[in-house]
């Protein structure tokens, strides 16, 4: 697979979104293990979860950190540790009820620091990202906090995500070389994130596209509602989704899509798209679609 340059770490092109990992009844630890497996055989050596990632009750209790045990474990039981960049998130909650909010005081995102090093097991955090803003807490008071945690030597890289341009100029101007991505959402659906793609460029950031396909449901619908993908693909002899992520591939070289995969092939598939070269004609096709 091809590489492409996060911080300090060359990864493969194509990145594993583990947001909906779990061992929950139709995805039993044995297929999880079977699809990291695949993974790492396709040459994906990015994985990508956060703290708030993970099957809860109904309250929404027991999901934070859920993921990263489990994808720490798998990792142990693969033996593959040293084979991996191993990113996570801090600065999203979950909340009673199932939902969602956000906490990005400073003492949250030190303990939530803090608890990612012990669920993952590791002494630094390859990279740890905040979440996305919070309108409790003004973002030059978040920068601060991320500079303290970059200082601290518990990370080796920080990110962003969900960051608009501004905001990206700001934390770089703070952090510097400390700064080493942003995991903004991109896909053929949603194209707005653009700028943000420029302005990594730019900077030298790895821009990490969240939902490259769209979603779960999109995902499986984007031979339909993205005619020029599916005719591209038919062309190829290949899948609509591998064409999706190698027109992101295509926007930058400082791309890097991180596609969920809850099944062997579905991460194989994905990971191909790193191979696919898009002609000028083709990629304006896509552009225009």
């Amino acid at each position: 697979m091809q590489t492409r340059t996060l911080g300090q770490h060359k990864v493969g092109a194509i990145g594993l979104g583990l947001m909906t990992f779990d061992q929950t009844g139709t995805q039993p630890r044995q297929q999880l293990i079977d699809t990291v497996s695949a993974a790492l055989d396709a040459g994906v050596t990015l994985f990508d979860t956060a703290d708030a990632y993970g099957p809860g009750d109904e309250k929404g209790a027991g999901a934070q950190g859920e993921n990263e045990r489990l994808i720490a474990s798998i990792l142990d039981e693969l033996g593959a540790r040293d084979r991996v960049v191993l990113a996570t998130k801090g600065g999203h909650v979950r909340t009673e009820g199932g939902g969602w909010d956000t906490d990005s005081s400073a003492a949250h995102l030190r303990e939530a620091v803090d608890a990612s090093l012990q669920r993952l097991g590791v002494e630094q955090i390859a990279l740890w990202q905040h979440h996305r803003p919070d309108p409790k807490v003004p973002y030059d008071e978040v920068i601060g906090t991320l500079k303290e945690i970059a200082d601290s030597g518990k990370v080796a890289h920080v990110g962003l995500s969900n960051a608009d341009p501004q905001q990206i100029r700001d934390a770089h101007a703070v952090l510097g070389d400390a700064l080493a991505s942003v995991q903004n959402q991109f896909s053929p659906k949603f194209r707005s994130s653009r700028p943000e793609i420029d302005v990594c460029e730019e900077l030298g950031l790895a821009f990490l596209p969240w939902s490259p396909l769209g979603g779960l449901s999109d995902a499986k619908e984007l031979a339909d509602k993205h005619p020029a993908f599916a005719e591209i693909a038919q062309e190829r002899g290949v899948s609509a989704q591998q064409v999706a992520l190698a027109w992101e591939l295509a926007q930058s070289p400082v791309v890097i899509p991180i596609p969920g995969a809850k099944r062997p092939s579905s991460i194989t598939d994905s990971a191909a798209a790193a191979e696919i070269e898009l002609t000028a004609d083709e990629l304006a096709r896509l552009d225009a679609s």
